[in-house]
């Protein structure tokens, strides 16, 4: 048996049920769940994270937060995961959060958002999404090199299903970030 952390990124415009409805059916499924939900106003999102963050920690699961530096701060959460430009434009300004992640999609990100303190790193995309129509795969090369490159964790992003999870493994990552199947379940 291998560990492999299986992680939620939320899309609630994708969820057929209320949003912390379809979050409840899944959250005990999952290592952790990344409230990506950024076309929210800030405040909105702070309202909407309570609620989250709340029901991750009946179920024992992780949050973390996205985008939102000051509304994750406001409510306590260490943890943040911010796009690779966000992550530059706070660094030396992040040191009240223990988990620190960030979106790359080359090696050379990878590097850098690792030098910035990145404690993980979503690489993608790795398959053909929905969530990105048009933009082509990266693959699973990609994939292995990015885990080759850094010492942090490195969980796949992009088009992931449970059938290429261990495709994923494979090539060093540690875990498998998931939307619209878990958005829809």
């Amino acid at each position: 048996m291998y560990t492999f952390k299986r992680i939620a990124v939320t899309n609630r415009n994708l969820c057929a049920r209320p949003f912390l409805e379809q979050l409840e059916r899944i959250v005990g499924q999952v290592d952790m769940v990344v409230l990506r939900e950024k076309d929210l106003p800030e405040s909105e999102y702070e309202q909407l994270a309570k609620g989250v963050l709340g029901l991750c920690q009946r179920h024992g699961t992780s949050c973390v937060l996205h985008t939102y530096v000051e509304a994750a701060r406001r409510l306590g959460c260490p943890a943040i995961h911010l796009p690779l430009p966000l992550f530059e434009q706070f660094a030396g300004n992040l040191s009240d959060f223990t988990v620190l992640g960030s979106s790359v999609h080359s090696v050379a990100e990878a590097r850098k958002a690792q030098g910035l303190g990145a404690t993980y790193l979503m690489a993608g995309n790795v398959f053909a999404t929905d969530s990105k129509k048009g933009l082509p795969p990266r693959g699973l090369d990609f994939l292995k090199d990015v885990c080759e490159a850094v010492s942090v964790p490195v969980y796949a992003l992009g088009g992931i299903t449970g059938e290429k999870e261990a495709l994923t493994y494979a090539c060093g990552a540690k875990g498998a970030c998931r939307m619209s199947d878990y958005m829809r379940a």
